[in-house]
């Protein structure tokens, strides 16, 4: 399967998942909303150009700010995300490009610690952004920091079961010079 058509399979799946399945749980607390769909831009090829990033970062926070009817958080968040995402894979992927040669960002491919890094610190950067547009109206700082740890906690075992679950086949860079 084509790298392309592999990605809109994910987008297509992450998005329904998101909307269809994990908005749909009544609420467990009201600090406590799983996210997943912004794995999809996690889980993007690392050729992937700065601007690609950024195009399709808003477009997946866009698709799911039009399931959601909020307008332009989602979107934003995942801009962000897709902004940082570069930096932080050139701090946390190896320089020499002898020792790391695949082709998308994932626990083989990084090792589990420095990939649990990069998704946690996304993971925050995403549900503090989030929150903080949802919260730009005067409320308590105490709920707002709740509300980030809780709904970080809760998606980063959501990522951890699907890494777990649905092992990907790692694909080596053909060209790593």
């Amino acid at each position: 399967m084509s790298d392309l058509l592999k990605n809109i399979l994910r987008f297509a799946v992450f998005i329904l998942v998101q909307v269809y399945v994990l908005d749909e749980i009544p609420p467990l607390h009201r600090y406590i909303i799983p996210y997943i769909y912004y794995l999809f831009i996690l889980w993007l090829p690392f050729s992937v150009s700065r601007f690609g990033l950024l195009v399709i970062g808003f477009l997946t926070g866009l698709a799911l700010d039009y399931f959601t009817n909020t307008p332009g958080l989602h979107a934003a968040a995942c801009l962000l995300i897709a902004y940082v995402r570069p930096f932080l894979i050139n701090i946390l992927t190896p320089k020499d490009p002898s020792e790391f040669n695949y082709r998308e960002p994932s626990p083989k491919a990084m090792g589990w610690t420095p990939y649990l890094v990069y998704v946690l610190v996304l993971t925050i950067f995403h549900h503090l952004y989030l929150t903080f547009l949802e919260y730009l109206d005067f409320g308590s700082f105490i709920d707002f920091v709740v509300k980030v740890l809780s709904t970080t906690a809760i998606s980063m075992l959501l990522v951890i079961v699907t890494e777990l679950l649905f092992t990907r086949k790692m694909k080596y860079r053909t060209n790593t010079a």
